[in-house]
């Protein structure tokens, strides 16, 4: 698990330092290609449930699932990169939201709030606690900041399959809440609009936008829970990277 996740962690650094303008969605996705063919592992995304692409690359108010394709990086965007990989069956999963030089304040804002988000899931996560207390830490730190958490996708349990139990929300709900136990591996991954929490679905059946056409941010590690501190295994190791969405 730490070495797929470990192989993950490197490829989403070496995919954000690409995002640059004039590159195209695809080239990130053909570059995510590559290093995973070097890693010896395969994406876990490509052919999910028809899913063409090897990685998930969205561009400001795609809010998840954006499809590489001809499109090309624009000075001012952000783009989300949502990297996972397969290595001796195991799966690491993470992404990050990169700014495309300098965007406007309240983008910023919406970069860096996400991921606090992130840090304060993964605060929560400890065995003892609940999903629900991964659930308000994130979902306390993006509505103090006046953001919306997406309540249709949320995190999950990840290990020998991309997903698995338990489910992740990102905001405190009415569902089952199960207890954190140590060992459990958790993908926590906020998803943050700038404008309403509310999301459509674009007729390819998979890019999700924000309703109102806000910005969105994705942030996300998969951690090991513990006694203590969980353990970031997405952390990356071998390679410092800076989020430029920073």
């Amino acid at each position: 698990m730490r070495i797929a996740c470990n192989a993950a962690a490197e490829i989403l650094a070496a995919v954000a330092r690409e995002v640059q303008p004039g590159r195209t969605t695809a080239d990130l996705n053909d570059v995510a290609a590559a290093l995973m063919e070097k890693f010896g592992g395969k994406s876990p995304f490509l052919g999910y449930k028809g899913y063409p692409g090897h990685i998930c690359v969205s561009v400001n108010e795609e809010v998840v699932h954006g499809i590489p394709s001809q499109r090309r990086v624009q000075y001012g965007d952000i783009v989300s990169l949502d990297v996972g990989i397969i290595v001796n069956g195991f799966v690491g999963d993470n992404a990050t939201t990169v700014a495309v030089g300098v965007v406007e304040g309240r983008t910023q804002r919406l970069l860096r709030v996400t991921e606090q988000a992130l840090s304060a899931g993964i605060v929560a996560a400890r065995a003892g606690n609940r999903v629900s207390d991964i659930s308000r830490a994130i979902q306390t730190m993006v509505e103090a900041n006046g953001f919306s958490v997406v309540r249709e996708f949320v995190g999950h349990g990840v290990g020998r399959k991309m997903h698995e139990e338990p489910q992740i929300p990102n905001y405190v709900g009415s569902g089952t809440d199960p207890k954190l136990k140590r060992g459990m591996t958790l993908a926590i991954e906020p998803m943050v609009n700038a404008g309403s929490h509310e999301v459509v679905m674009l007729s390819d059946g998979w890019t999700v936008v924000s309703a109102d056409g806000a910005p969105s941010a994705h942030f996300e590690h998969t951690v090991l829970v513990t006694d203590g501190d969980a353990e970031v295994l997405t952390w990356l190791r071998k390679s410092p990277y800076e989020s430029k969405a920073r």
